[in-house]
């Protein structure tokens, strides 16, 4: 007996598939044998993928400069899982995952390699902040809640110490098992070159697209050469739209040459959530269909890839024994506008208008989900 199955839902690619959910996991594909204690029937009106992961948010509710709740940017907005970049560093990180254990979408931490996280915009530019022994105590003591450690490396953020943090990171990197490592880049220095040579396998370069002189374009338009070099080592692409972090000239140019995000993050936070021009997850990933990006690429950012890219095993597929986290979406068509971090706006054909969010098993159904009486649960 399954708890249920969602019949008919049309998954990215277009195809229809039934899924049947029982404790919490995805229990069947396809043609699951057997009853349920509730069945939906979508009949393809109603896209259906993995839970949409958002691997780059803030959103520990005391930070004094980015700050937001959980619930606000994710399943209110679809979103199943969020990973916060570095809000809170050693100091802090024990007091945000209490917070977190009342919050219905799932929440992780990149710990900011700074003890005190973002309390200033300079958190680096002190060398001592950089504490590696709390660095481990922390990781120790949290081991499923911080799923990798975050740096920001812009000239405001590290002041004098130009690429020196970034050396700390790595090093902080390899002493507790090659965390994952997210990396913020801005304006230099230090310079994205530097940055990026030191960068390797599994790294994550944030803020991929940004329109500023530091960016991963050349004045010509071309890829630099040292950040082709880093994705051949298997450093990831990460969105990390934000306030001041996103063009739609640099995305355009670099996803006409192949130079597609790995995951497609938000960097959302109270102030541009309310005020843009982030919005929401969905407002973001809506941005990438003006750029060249189809709905499986897409989707496939915010599911399998942001799961891969942070090792969060048993998501970001709709697969026997994963997570029973999904997301429910509408796709309209109707004429709307975007505009970028650098102000400009575009006319935009496609927005992605999400319904509901499951979270291992258990649905929440966002504003549009109500209006659209989806269903009745």
């Amino acid at each position: 007996m399954f708890d249920l199955i969602i019949r008919r839902a049309r998954l990215a690619d277009g195809s229809l598939t039934t899924i049947a959910i029982h404790d919490g996991k995805i229990a069947a594909l396809g043609e699951p044998q057997g009853q349920a204690t509730q069945e939906i029937d979508l009949a393809g009106r109603y896209w259906l993928s993995a839970g949409w992961i958002d691997s780059h948010v803030h959103c520990y509710p005391k930070s004094p400069i980015y700050h937001d709740e959980a619930d606000r940017i994710g399943v209110e907005t679809g979103v199943t899982t969020v990973v916060d970049a570095g809000s809170t560093g050693a100091d802090d990180v024990d007091d945000f995952y209490q917070l977190t254990r009342t919050a219905n979408t799932q929440v992780h931490a990149l710990l900011n390699i700074a003890r005190t996280g973002i309390v200033t915009q300079n958190e680096l530019a002190d060398m001592q902040q950089i504490d590696k022994a709390s660095v481990r105590a922390a990781v120790q003591r949290l081991p499923g809640f911080i799923i990798g450690i975050k740096a920001r490396m812009s000239s405001s953020v590290v002041g004098a110490n130009g690429i020196q943090p970034l050396i700390g990171a790595k090093e902080i990197q390899q002493e507790n098992g090659n965390l994952p490592l997210m990396v913020h880049i801005g304006n230099n220095p230090p310079d994205l070159d530097e940055i990026a040579e030191l960068l390797g396998q599994g790294d994550i370069i944030t803020h991929c697209y940004n329109g500023k002189p530091n960016r991963i374009l050349t004045p010509a338009g071309e890829l630099r050469a040292s950040v082709a070099k880093a994705i051949k080592r298997g450093v990831r692409l990460d969105v990390g739209h934000g306030s001041a972090s996103f063009s739609f000239e640099v995305a355009r140019v670099a996803i006409a040459q192949g130079i597609l995000p790995h995951t497609i993050s938000s960097d959302i936070y109270c102030r541009n959530r309310l005020n843009g021009p982030v919005y929401t997850l969905a407002h973001v990933m809506s941005k990438f269909f003006s750029v060249g990006m189809t709905l499986p690429q897409i989707i496939a950012c915010v599911t399998r890839h942001a799961a891969e890219g942070l090792r969060l095993h048993n998501k970001g597929k709709l697969a026997v024994g994963f997570d029973a986290d999904l997301t429910l979406f509408d796709l309209s068509e109707a004429a709307c506008v975007f505009t970028d971090s650098e102000g400009k706006s575009e006319a935009g054909e496609k927005q992605l208008v999400p319904l509901a969010a499951m979270v291992k098993g258990k649905w929440f159904i966002t504003d549009e989900g109500k209006k659209h009486h989806v269903f009745d649960l």
